[in-house]
């Protein structure tokens, strides 16, 4: 019943959402995104699996969270007073500059998981959590919303996350879960998935994700 609520409640926010999309101009926010090139990369592929891939997440998303992270509704001490002088202009410029951008696919690693002996039955434990969820525990499948792809769906502001390192998306739904992380229109529906998300499970879908494409 809870996985179904969560389901509908996904459709409902892409159906209902009535905020105009990010318009952002990308040639412009190339230029301004090198105060974020350090830690993301100049065309947002991170080398360091801490900083999270900012190449084709969403313009719609991205643009939130960069000002989330600006008034400090989202804290990320790593961006910490970067933002401050940054309009808001500024920030669906660089919002639209990296979503314009190719994200290179790290892909699957090879782990193990308590109770599943090898890599390959790892990675379709993975991809089953992203697929279908877990009917018992009552988690919605991750499909719904960030689609069969990976792709995400913008007009919605549900980011993109295949190819997205795993230790990062591992690392935000742990955050989820917790209940550390609840900024944004969405968060809701986030820590409604990882409160029945188990560490197996959180595990083995976030490296799942890292190979999808």
């Amino acid at each position: 019943m809870k996985k179904s609520f969560l389901s509908i409640l996904c459709i409902l926010v892409s159906l209902v959402t009535t905020q105009v999309l990010a318009a952002g101009d990308a040639a412009a926010g190339k230029i301004k995104a090198a105060i974020c090139a350090g830690c993301h990369g100049a065309d947002g592929n991170s080398m360091v699996p801490s900083f999270p891939k900012l190449a084709g997440l969403g313009e719609k998303y991205m643009t939130e969270q960069l000002r989330n992270m600006k008034s400090g509704e989202r804290v990320v001490l790593e961006m910490t007073g970067l933002l401050n002088f940054s309009s808001d202009r500024d920030l669906q410029d660089m919002a639209a500059y990296y979503d314009s951008q190719t994200r290179l696919i790290s892909g699957a690693a090879e782990i193990e998981l308590i109770g599943i002996s090898s890599p390959e039955e790892a990675l379709s434990y993975g991809e089953n959590v992203y697929r279908g969820g877990n009917m018992t525990t009552g988690v919605a499948a991750c499909i719904g919303c960030h689609s069969p792809s990976g792709s995400g769906n913008n007009p919605a502001g549900y980011p993109a996350l295949g190819g997205q390192y795993a230790g990062y998306i591992e690392k935000q739904l742990l955050a989820y879960r917790r209940g550390e992380r609840d900024s944004g229109p969405n968060a809701l529906i986030m820590r409604g998935v990882a409160a029945n998300l188990s560490d197996k499970e959180i595990k083995a879908v976030a490296n799942y994700i890292q190979g999808l494409n």
